[in-house]
């Protein structure tokens, strides 16, 4: 299945796709990040109950320290 992510094309080859194989695909589960589901905000508690469809679009930021 192909989505975007952060505005560039990303091909999945899992059948059945959550937020939460998406961020293990990532290595981001570590992160803090926000993850937003075709424009909505998905809180982490519902990674994996969040299922990721063909043509889907998802933003993820995550936070840089420094100064």
């Amino acid at each position: 299945m192909e989505v975007k992510v952060n505005g560039h094309s990303m091909e999945l080859s899992l059948q059945e796709a959550h937020i939460q194989h998406l961020m293990e695909h990532l290595q981001m589960t570590h992160r803090i990040v926000i993850v937003e589901h075709n424009g909505t905000i998905v809180p982490k508690h519902k990674y994996d109950a969040t299922p990721i469809m063909n043509g889907d679009r998802i933003e993820i930021v995550h936070f840089v320290g420094g100064g």
